[in-house]
């Protein structure tokens, strides 16, 4: 779902400068530490050799952020660490998650 989020955060700034700021290692080194150049050049295999997990999605948010001639910078945060906004986000994604439950369970 982060990698998701991104997605739908640069699509809803199209023409922006974005920052995006998550407590997801997994999204923010992928651009911090460049672990996107070796998942190319090994054929989408991670460092252990096993295939990437949601490829499909990172084949949408590459060329988003690499080919765009807008800046795109990554933060992590902390989660779950009183920062404001990243505990409102997930907030909204817990409520999100039990509405799906309840839905399920009608």
């Amino acid at each position: 779902m982060e990698v998701l989020a991104v997605i739908e955060a640069l699509r809803s700034h199209p023409n922006e400068d974005v920052e995006i700021v998550s407590d997801s290692t997994y999204v923010v080194k992928c651009f911090q530490d460049r672990w996107h150049v070796g998942w190319l050049r090994r054929g989408w295999k991670n460092s252990q050799g096993q295939p990437v997990s949601n490829r499909d999605l990172w084949e949408t948010l590459l060329p988003m952020v690499l080919d765009s001639p807008r800046t795109v910078t990554f933060t992590w945060v902390k989660g779950h660490s009183g920062d404001p906004m990243n505990d409102f986000v997930d907030l909204l994604a817990t409520e999100a998650a039990d509405q799906q439950v309840e839905r399920r369970q009608l």
